[in-house]
């Protein structure tokens, strides 16, 4: 596997530095033009997988592309590596390795061939390349001489994460590694990118699998309508969800559902069953099995279950969307 090698400016901000970025793409018609990005700014740490979030729209897609020197920002200022997009555009290029979400390579090169040609394009030196290597690190070594179009679709991806790491970068992006794909290449590719940390790489990743997210991410950043609503480590997002669920197994038959002031929500999943969701700021489990033992129902079985990332993304979007 590849390790950084570009050298970095003294005490860089962190691997992407983000301050004010604005994005106002030209009009088509009649108005001022659409406005991605709303002076967004934040951190990428050095050396962990950042998670960036958000739903279809928010601005996630116009950000990568500024990263990729695919699109003109509007405003604001974006250092790679220390390398300032703007001021020292050709470090800035070398110190970061894109992943598109299509998947776009000629299909009449070999997977060899089509790192070798990439290569190439960054100026890496023949005796320089790392094709080889990069074949085994992504285990496409026995497709090495296979036309490209003649791979699977899990394949292919990983030939894009070899293409994007032939000029060694310190920092990936992944924009949606894994969508369209079946349970056990995402699996594999969870694993890649893992090791691919492991062996110094910062990742940045855009998913719509929150539960992708929360297992590899060390933080996460949401945007929204083109704002940072926010940007916290994994553990303490997922611990702003303030509710708790408790899953409960009576022992009869219920006429009727028990309520309390402390219930935020109360269904019934069988005849003898039933989920309460409360607010754990307000209440405790104590108090609400103590509510319904009150109430006349002897409880034979209970489990609990923590709100997740997913809940937490919902409530933050919703949120936002309110505000609007």
């Amino acid at each position: 596997m590849t390790s950084p090698s570009q050298p970095a400016p003294s005490q860089p901000a962190g691997a992407i530095s983000i301050r004010g970025l604005v994005k106002r793409y030209a009009p088509t018609g009649d108005g001022e033009g659409k406005l991605a990005l709303k002076g967004v700014s934040f951190d990428v740490p050095e050396g962990g997988i950042f998670g960036l979030l958000g739903p279809n729209g928010a601005g996630k897609s116009t950000l990568i592309n500024i990263l990729a020197g695919m699109v003109m920002k509007t405003s604001g200022s974006v250092d790679i590596w220390g390398f300032d997009i703007d001021r020292d555009q050709r470090n800035a290029k070398r110190s970061i390795g894109i992943v598109p979400q299509e998947i776009v390579f000629d299909p009449f090169f070999t997977p060899f061939e089509v790192l070798e040609i990439q290569g190439g394009l960054y100026g890496v030196a023949k005796h320089l390349r790392r094709s080889e290597d990069l074949l085994r690190a992504v285990h496409l070594s026995d497709k090495r001489n296979a036309y490209a179009r003649t791979l699977s679709g899990g394949m292919k991806r990983r030939l894009l994460i070899a293409k994007a790491l032939v000029h060694q970068p310190p920092v990936l992006v992944l924009d949606e590694p894994t969508a369209g794909v079946d349970v056990e290449l995402r699996r594999q590719l969870w694993e890649l990118v893992s090791e691919m940390n492991r062996e110094g790489v910062t990742v940045v990743l855009t998913t719509h699998y929150l539960e992708e997210a929360e297992q590899l991410c060390d933080r996460i950043a949401i945007i929204n309508h083109g704002e940072l609503i926010a940007n916290k480590p994994t553990r303490e997002l997922v611990g702003m969800a303030r509710e708790k669920i408790l899953v409960l197994t009576l022992d009869r038959d219920m006429a009727q559902l028990p309520s309390h002031p402390g219930f935020v929500k109360c269904d019934r999943t069988g005849e003898r069953s039933l989920e309460i969701t409360y607010d754990k700021d307000r209440s405790n489990a104590g108090e609400i099995l103590s509510a319904v033992q009150a109430q006349g129902f002897a409880i034979v079985d209970v489990t609990t279950r923590e709100a997740d990332l997913e809940d937490v993304f919902v409530s933050l979007t919703s949120q936002a969307h309110a505000a609007a």
